[in-house]
């Protein structure tokens, strides 16, 4: 059952601060005047922002989630800067 809450937890982070994140940045593409609605960016910062979340979550939001397991080490330095 941890699993499966520990599932949905990392899909509401996902949605919740990736739809966040995405507006924000929309947001500060459209206060400089680039349309970005019909562009190939979007995709590229779609990426990013996807990438910056599996550091954050491997990094600091699994160690407050609902598995307990002993699988749970961060990512090593390299791999984060």
């Amino acid at each position: 059952m941890r699993v499966i809450m520990e599932f949905i937890r990392i899909i509401v982070i996902l949605l919740i601060l990736g739809g966040l994140k995405g507006a924000f940045l929309k947001f500060i593409y459209t206060s400089f005047g680039i349309n970005v609605d019909n562009a190939n960016g979007p995709w590229l910062v779609g990426l990013s922002i996807l990438i910056l979340l599996f550091v954050l979550y491997r990094n600091k939001l699994q160690f407050s989630g609902f598995y307990k397991g002993s699988g749970k080490v961060k990512l090593s330095k390299k791999v984060s800067m």
